[in-house]
């Protein structure tokens, strides 16, 4: 039985040396049906605002490596176990096995409706008694909702109905083909369930972790058969977000995940396989999108409405950072930065921020308590923030003629759009063979940051500017002045943009500025997952679309940039910040030198 501890723990959730082989018999499975498309629209408390729509094919091609992946003898992160596509046309559970959901919290409810619309019987179990009950009655009023919206028929509401039920013990269970658990972040209590889930369910029983934080390689340690467990990483509110990290432990059975993944698709999700590893995808690779943001926000930069608004209108992005973990809670962001900087036993390139540690010290943990870096007022979850404009420049003169020295690399497209709004415009050569700028009247270089403080250029009357992820469609620009630049430059350039229609941001001289360390930093994560096998290059570039809605997968975005370009404005920022928080990745630097992208 479980303990009083583990029945506690065992209720609502708010991530060693393999044993035996797993004791897996044959599972039912479904003949091969088309994975239907799913789309969510709604905002989720673990990622970006309105989840773009999924439902992407699942068919996977066995054994196939990464696209541009370089071949090694297996994983470099150490986790024991590659990701490993699923067998082309592998088949799911069958519809009429049991699925069991151990949690009632919202993460528990939200795929316990996932399996029970899917067509699954469902058994919740809640450790609180009443628990699993309340939660089943919650699950029914959302399924009247989607009547009432009419994406479901009556009669499939009322049939999925009659295939859910409450359990009141974990004996209950014992007719599952899968279980997944929803509780609590605490390894001894996951390992306790799962212990005693061993003892109630068949040998052939899926178990499956939603942990976002813990070791699914130690979720399983002590079980007979570890093979039978992985992690199944939901998003939540999961019956809206499309995205499922498949999350193979060092002793997971390859069928076990095949299997796993091919369900999770049957349901109509966007699953990605991965290794176990901290953090898993997005978790691991959305770490600088926080931390690059708190850093120019340390760095006195601009202030946070500022940085937002950048990498919203520049950067394309849905939200910003700032408003971003003020809804996620200030609290829980810090506490998964702080959970991946110790699992990789505080590497630099994950270390945490002193800003966001007073803020949750101070309790102001955001949107749930009425402030964060912004104020909500009474804390209403979907109250709009009372929070200040960003800076924007008032208007200038835009200068009559520009003259373009060499190739903008990212920014090519400005001299067009610069001629399109009546500029004059001239192009001249390489000049002192450096990286391309624009020449302003009285002699002003205007140019797209490369990772240096323009303070730091040779030429004493220096701007940058930031990247955008389209500068035909972007609404604002970000701009640095070196300390010895002109007014009157600053003046034109400011100009300069706002011609074009652009507002703009005039901040500190930082290096990198705002959008094109925060866009450098997610390429070069993103490119150490794939050069350590966490995932292939189109699981991981899918994740970060379909998990936290980024306007591209980073490594498309790496290559659309450039992989030097990538690795320089790195290099120059690793100059500026010797930590090795910006020390590139070897596979960028490999591939940067073989002049090839990341796909």
């Amino acid at each position: 039985m479980t303990t009083a501890a583990g029945a506690a723990a065992h209720s609502t959730k708010a991530t060693p040396e393999p044993h035996a082989a797993t004791g897996l018999g044959t599972l039912g499975t479904a003949p091969d049906q088309p994975v239907p498309s799913t789309e969510a629209t709604g905002p989720t408390s673990a990622g970006q605002a309105g989840a773009g729509p999924g439902g992407e094919s699942a068919s996977r091609v066995a054994g196939n490596p990464a696209r541009g992946a370089e071949a090694g003898p297996g994983p470099a992160d150490g986790s024991g176990a590659e990701p490993r596509r699923a067998p082309l046309r592998a088949s799911a559970i069958a519809r009429d096995r049991v699925v069991a959901v151990v949690g009632a919290g919202t993460m528990g409810q939200g795929i316990a409706q996932v399996a029970l619309v899917a067509g699954h019987p469902v058994r919740l179990y809640d450790a609180l008694p009443g628990r699993a009950a309340q939660a089943a009655d919650a699950i029914g009023a959302r399924l009247d909702r989607l009547v009432d919206k009419g994406k479901l028929s009556a009669d499939q509401r009322d049939a999925a109905r009659t295939r859910l039920l409450p359990a009141g013990g974990l004996a209950e269970l014992s007719d599952a083909t899968l279980v997944i658990e929803a509780v609590v972040e605490r390894l001894a209590v996951k390992q306790e369930l799962f212990t005693e889930l061993e003892r109630v369910v068949a040998a052939d029983c899926l178990l499956a972790t939603n942990t976002s934080s813990l070791s699914v390689t130690a979720v399983a340690g002590p079980l007979q058969y570890p093979g039978r467990l992985l992690g199944l990483h939901f998003f939540n509110p999961a019956p809206l977000l499309p995205l499922v990290e498949v999350v193979r432990g060092h002793a997971t059975d390859e069928t076990v995940a095949d299997l796993a993944y091919e369900t999770v698709a049957e349901w109509g999700k966007t699953p990605v396989c991965c290794a176990d590893t901290p953090g898993f995808i997005v978790n691991r690779i959305a770490r600088p999108f926080y931390a690059e943001a708190l850093r120019c926000h340390e760095e006195r930069a601009a202030d946070p409405a500022t940085i937002d608004a950048v990498l919203r209108e520049s950067g394309g992005f849905r939200m910003g950072p700032f408003e971003l973990t003020d809804l996620i809670g200030q609290d829980v962001n810090e506490a998964v930065t702080r959970s991946v900087w110790d699992a990789f036993f505080q590497d630099p390139k994950f270390t945490p921020s002193l800003a966001q540690r007073r803020l949750v010290e101070s309790g102001l943990h955001g949107r749930k308590t009425g402030h964060g870096w912004f104020p909500y007022g009474d804390g209403s979850a979907d109250k709009a923030p009372s929070r200040p404009a960003p800076h924007t420049a008032e208007p200038r003169t835009p200068p009559e003629a520009v003259v373009v020295h060499g190739d903008l690399r990212p920014a090519a497209v400005l001299p067009e759009l610069i001629s399109d709004a009546g500029i004059k415009v001239t192009y001249q050569g390489w000049g002192d063979g450096g990286a391309g700028f624009i020449e302003l009247p009285g002699g002003g270089r205007l140019g797209l940051t490369d990772g240096a403080a323009a303070s730091t250029a040779p030429t004493a009357d220096t701007l940058c500017f930031d990247l955008a992820l389209d500068y035909r469609t972007a609404t604002r620009v970000a701009l640095a002045a070196s300390e010895t630049a002109r007014p009157g430059s600053v003046k034109a350039a400011v100009g300069l943009f706002q011609a074009l229609g652009k507002d703009v941001s005039v901040i500190y001289d930082i290096p990198g500025l705002i959008v094109a360390r925060t866009v450098a930093m997610l390429v070069d994560f993103a490119a150490d997952a794939l050069g350590r096998r966490v995932a292939e290059a189109h699981d991981i570039d899918t994740a970060m679309r379909k998990g936290v809605n980024y306007p591209r997968g980073p490594l498309e975005w790496g290559g659309e940039l450039g992989t030097e370009w990538v690795r320089r404005v790195l290099v120059n920022l690793h100059a500026a910040y010797p930590t090795g928080r910006y020390a590139p990745s070897p596979l960028l630097v490999r591939r940067a030198a073989a002049r090839r992208d990341l796909l």
